[in-house]
């Protein structure tokens, strides 16, 4: 099962569940803009060649020690689950990515300060067996989640492919992406696990 409440030391070869929201609980994401930029972080930071900025600079390329299994945008918060192969992925992952959208946010909405809330959670995942649970909470966030269109879904259901995103982890577990698609739907029998999931997030 996940860690209660944050990591203070990370291992390799590792999965994480990695949480965090709003300054005061207040929105981070403000409109579409606003999500794809976070998105084209994700790309940034997690292809599996770096990129370069407008001045020819290679941005930092975490690609080959992390893996995004799943992810979901919300307007206040966002989940990511992560794996990490060296003890030093996830954190330096994001410090980035965290930073970067932080620079963005308040240079475009002309304002100071801190735009997360505190340091971002993460529970280590300590059973392979959980992944597909977490990823199916995850993916559970938005109310009209089968249409969402700032989570991992799509991935999952072969509407979208990008090297950054690998869902392959969770869908290996699966026989095809429609028997994912009806475990996510089947929420109801397994009510108790995202109960506990969510009980692993409720201090945060």
């Amino acid at each position: 099962m996940p860690g209660r409440n944050i990591v203070k030391q990370y291992a390799a070869d590792q999965y994480y569940h990695i949480y965090s929201r709003g300054v005061a609980k207040q929105a981070v994401y403000l409109d579409e803009q606003d999500y794809m930029y976070f998105l084209g972080l994700l790309k940034r930071y997690l292809s599996n060649e770096p990129s370069l900025s407008t001045a020819r600079v290679a941005y930092p390329c975490y690609g080959k020690r992390a893996k995004l299994l799943t992810y979901c945008l919300m307007s206040n918060h966002f989940h990511l689950l992560l794996f990490q192969s060296d003890e030093k992925a996830i954190v330096e992952l994001m410090r980035s990515l965290m930073t970067s959208y932080s620079m963005y946010f308040n240079r475009r909405y002309k304002r100071v300060g801190p735009v997360f809330q505190s340091r971002y959670k993460a529970s280590r995942i300590s059973e392979d067996s959980y992944l597909e649970h977490i990823s199916r909470y995850i993916h559970l966030n938005p109310k009209e989640w089968e249409t969402y269109e700032y989570s991992s879904l799509r991935y999952y259901l072969g509407n979208a492919q990008a090297d950054w995103v690998k869902p392959d982890q969770i869908l290996d577990i699966f026989p095809s992406q429609e028997q994912y698609l009806e475990f996510v739907r089947d929420y109801e029998g397994h009510k108790a696990i995202l109960d506990e999931i969510h009980w692993e997030l409720a201090d945060q």
